[in-house]
């Protein structure tokens, strides 16, 4: 039933980004011109501008959502998050780089820019907070030291390249506004393969999840599937940046509800992530693009808005049980 009402949740989430925007059109209308597009303006806003854009936000939401998770089994810490943990800042920067010093290289590459530069990003955290003693607080800690600093690299880049760096606010927006079939294209190979590989290797993470100590008595290679179970994250992470640029706190609300739904397992929890994580993003779409009409308000600092008090929250529950 959770799964059900999460995809309900879903396909309504769709049809309402399809309906709602800067001009009003009905879902019956919608239906209509999803399995009969003609040459009306109702039919280029659904199909050029609205379902793209909604593809896009829903393909970002549940690689984020599922990142997350990945990141929280893995770490076995709870403020785990692709943008707490400086994964985002660092992907963001990275593409930054492409645009400004390498303009001619292909679209292509930004998603392995951004997996580099993230994974670069969570490395530096991680490493920060090993060497003052491991905490989920102290590496929560790290990882948004390491995300302003980085933040604050990406800000110098633009303001030393402003003109050179038009081309990669796509990138740094937090915004799924004015996504194209090709950039569609460009990142749902990679977000598609992480997100299978992730349901594939979910049973892994539920051993992970037990400690260094009960996975290895249980004959699991905890190295190699700490490694392998983080790139996985990282690599989510990474394709969604590299398409709607760094948004907060989607990786760290999404995993805390699956589990409050369906428990510990990941088997489960994961596809329900991806369901749900998918709904939040078009639902916060959605959102900035009525607060504002027919402006509209970056998705980012929406989900900013409600993931930050979200984290707050949690992290002084982690403080007061130690």
């Amino acid at each position: 039933m959770v799964f059900a009402l999460a995809a309900l949740l879903l396909l309504l989430a769709l049809l309402a980004s399809l309906a709602l925007g800067a001009s009003q059109i009905s879902l019956a209308q919608v239906a209509h011109l999803l399995l009969a597009p003609d040459d009306t303006t109702d039919s280029l806003v659904v199909h050029a501008l609205r379902l793209p854009r909604t593809l896009v936000a829903g393909l970002a939401g549940a690689g984020l959502a599922v990142s997350g998770l990945l990141l929280q089994g893995v770490t076995r810490n709870p403020l785990a998050d692709p943008g707490i943990l400086g994964v985002e800042a660092g992907g963001a920067l990275a593409i930054l780089v492409m645009v400004v010093f390498f303009p001619t290289a292909p679209a292509a590459l930004f998603v392995p820019a951004a997996f580099v530069g993230g994974a670069a990003a969570a490395a530096a955290a991680y490493g920060a907070a090993r060497s003052a003693g491991l905490t989920p607080l102290r590496l929560a800690l790290a990882g948004v030291a390491v995300a302003y600093l980085l933040n604050a690299a990406t800000r110098a880049v633009q303001i030393l390249f402003e003109t050179r760096a038009q081309g990669a606010l796509f990138a740094l927006s937090g915004s799924v506004a004015g996504r194209t079939w090709e950039q569609l294209w460009q990142v749902a190979p990679w977000l598609g393969l992480g997100l299978l590989l992730a349901l594939l290797f979910s049973s892994r993470v539920n051993i992970l999840a037990l400690g260094e100590d009960v996975a290895s008595s249980l004959g699991t290679r905890t190295a190699r599937d700490s490694a392998l179970i983080t790139g996985l994250g990282v690599l989510l992470a990474a394709g969604s940046v590299s398409v709607v640029g760094p948004i907060g706190f989607v990786g760290l609300i999404v995993p805390h509800a699956a589990r409050a739904l369906m428990g510990a397992d990941h088997r489960l929890s994961l596809p329900l992530a991806a369901l749900l994580g998918a709904a939040l993003l078009i639902l916060a779409d959605i959102a900035a693009r009525l607060i504002d009409r027919p402006a509209e308000t970056p998705v980012g600092i929406l989900v900013a808005a409600a993931g930050a008090p979200f984290f707050v929250l949690l992290a002084r529950r982690i403080g007061r049980s130690r």
